[in-house]
């Protein structure tokens, strides 16, 4: 595998003071996963290269958590576990690094997040306000989940979509578009898949990780492989091993029969005598919306304090001030309020925020499009509007389940 010295951050590079962009960087790839791999690697290779210098957890913590013994430990066991499961999207991220020539050890750091701080140190993880919102309308005639992609701020324009088609021999044929960070896999955001799975993620950080379980960013990935929402829930549920960590996620399923049904699934670290992860779906029927911030809602697991959950809690509130979302509009303006004096639902507060609005994703379901704002939608149009393309009869005719 090629490799690269990376220096350590030393304040954000020139292409983090260049200002919000109005520009969706995206790649159209098909291959194995290691190709697909490869080709966001690189593709994407200076924007991996500055993501990974600038990305404060990973230099300031998991590098350091990593030299230890104990690290080693926990990221060899983890490891050890998506290998088990997941082979083939371990090899994406070998992709990924060979092609943007970065070392895959610093990728994998990052797809654990805060797994090895919280396990070898008992530290509380993630306390910053790094989450997102999502907003589900099913209304008549207005079936819109709307969701706000909130990230640390040296993320801001340092992210793309992949649009890919992988194709392995033995293994599940996948499509789908997703807004991806630079150098992760793609599917812990919001997207699509082929089969009429539309979905978006919320944080959620519970305040006690799991070694040798599955990190989410590949539960998530797994997810855009999914053909229906029993296999969804199957998946979340990660049998066997269970989750690592915490999160939700927003989804409905444009081909399924009957009434448009939305769901809010929240998902929780694998509980320590359990081989699955904890999960509580909410579903919204005709005529009812769900709104989901960071903060858990119906599962009793224990979180974090801090601002996570403060801001997690006043965009609640101030979702709540809002009469309940009718249309695409009324979703739109949620999306865009920014009237809390600390924190906000579109949130934008100066250049040395620690945590920005990076997009905003509108899925409209009776259109079947993703239209996709790099700024307040309230504000302005779509920078990107994306026909959702669904599966047909000349589409995965030869399929094969992992």
């Amino acid at each position: 595998m090629t490799t690269m010295e990376v220096p350590p951050m030393n304040g954000f590079s020139k292409s983090n003071k260049i200002g919000r962009r109005n520009a969706v960087p995206i790649i159209h790839t098909r291959g194995t996963h290691y190709e697909i791999g490869f080709d966001i690697g690189r593709t994407f290779a200076k924007i991996i290269q500055d993501y990974i210098s600038n990305y404060r957890p990973l230099q300031e913590s998991y590098l350091h958590v990593y030299e230890t013994l104990e690290g080693k430990k926990v990221y060899n066991e983890t490891l050890a576990c998506v290998k088990e499961q997941f082979p083939q999207y371990v090899r994406e991220i070998e992709g990924t690094a060979d092609g943007a020539e970065v070392p895959f050890h610093e990728l994998f750091l990052m797809h654990l997040d805060d797994i090895l701080p919280n396990v070898v140190e008992g530290t509380q993880g993630q306390q910053q306000p790094v989450g997102c919102t999502s907003i589900i309308c099913n209304q008549p005639g207005q079936e819109i989940l709307g969701h706000n992609e909130d990230a640390l701020s040296e993320t801001l324009n340092h992210w793309y979509l992949v649009d890919a088609h992988v194709i392995e021999p033995g293994l599940r044929e996948e499509k789908f578009t997703s807004l991806s960070y630079a150098g992760f896999l793609p599917g812990y955001t919001m997207g699509y898949n082929h089969h009429g799975l539309v979905y978006s993620i919320n944080t959620l950080s519970a305040k006690t990780l799991r070694s040798a379980k599955t990190p989410r960013y590949f539960i998530t990935r797994a997810l855009l492989g999914v053909e229906n929402f029993v296999q969804a829930q199957l998946t979340l549920r990660n049998k066997g091993y269970g989750a690592a960590e915490g999160f939700s996620v927003n989804m409905t399923f444009l081909l399924q029969d009957g009434d448009r049904m939305f769901h809010n699934a929240e998902v929780g670290p694998a509980e320590p005598d359990s081989d699955q992860s904890q999960l509580c779906i909410l579903t919204a029927s005709p005529g009812e919306t769900i709104s989901h911030c960071n903060k858990y809602l119906r599962l009793k697991v224990p979180e974090v304090t801090g601002v996570i959950i403060d801001s997690s809690v006043h965009r609640m509130e101030a979702i709540q001030k809002h009469s309940p979302p009718k249309n695409r509009e009324d979703v739109i303006n949620i999306l865009s309020d920014q009237t809390g004096n600390k924190y906000r639902i579109f949130q934008e507060f100066g250049k040395e925020d620690y945590v920005k609005t990076i997009a905003v994703g509108i899925f409209d379901c009776i259109e079947k499009t993703w239209s996709l704002y790099t700024d307040k939608p309230s504000c302005n149009d779509p920078i990107l509007v994306i026909p959702l393309q669904l599966n047909n009869n000349n589409y995965l005719t030869s399929s094969k389940r992992p």
